[in-house]
């Protein structure tokens, strides 16, 4: 029964992930029981070093493993897109084509959940703007995101800085029919001449 509450513990463990259930917690703590002892080690050795080693960013407060992130220090300041989580700068970089500098607000406003304005990095976002030209809201279109750009927007545009927010619409590739009323007013409001 020992066995048992090892396996049960660590499953737990796996569970507390984000987007990680109950069964896929299982699957994963049976998969450590089939590792070789040195594939253990190595994912420990990962967790540990992930824990000591990883820190914000002192500008943008995105993941790093320095003071200041390669973005920060390479890139101009003049355009700061902001996003809510580290993920989303991973997935705008993708693009290649933005040469800016981001700012991670490490959530949205969501009062349902207890996160207002105090819980977010909105008063570092506001201190570097000096020198700014323009600053991107580049939240989700969700209502928390939709929310959080608008709150911001408000409080930057007295400031003199050009605010803009990420077109929305339809995604390459997706049939009209499918796509629901607000994406689609979205999508003709966004739209560019050709």
């Amino acid at each position: 029964m020992k066995q048992l509450d090892c396996i049960l513990r660590l499953s737990n463990k796996f569970s507390r992930l984000p987007g990680v259930g109950a069964k896929t917690a299982q699957r994963y703590a049976y998969s450590v029981i089939d590792m070789t002892d040195e594939e253990v080690e190595d994912f420990c050795a990962a967790l540990r070093d992930v824990k000591s080693q990883v820190k914000y960013c002192g500008k943008c407060g995105n993941f790093t493993d320095k003071d200041v992130c390669d973005i920060c220090s390479r890139r101009d300041g003049g355009i700061i897109c902001v996003v809510a989580y580290p993920k989303d700068v991973l997935a705008l970089e993708r693009v290649a084509g933005y040469r800016g500098v981001y700012h991670v607000l490490h959530g949205t406003l969501s009062p349902l959940e207890g996160r207002g304005p105090d819980s977010l990095r909105i008063k570092e976002l506001l201190a570097r703007l000096d020198g700014a030209e323009e600053v991107i809201l580049a939240t989700n279109t969700d209502v928390e995101g939709e929310a959080t750009a608008m709150y911001l927007a408000r409080l930057i545009k007295p400031m003199g800085v050009k605010v803009s927010r990420i077109a929305q619409g339809i995604s390459m590739g997706s049939e009209l029919e499918y796509a629901d009323e607000v994406t689609l007013t979205k999508a003709l409001d966004a739209r560019t001449v050709l």
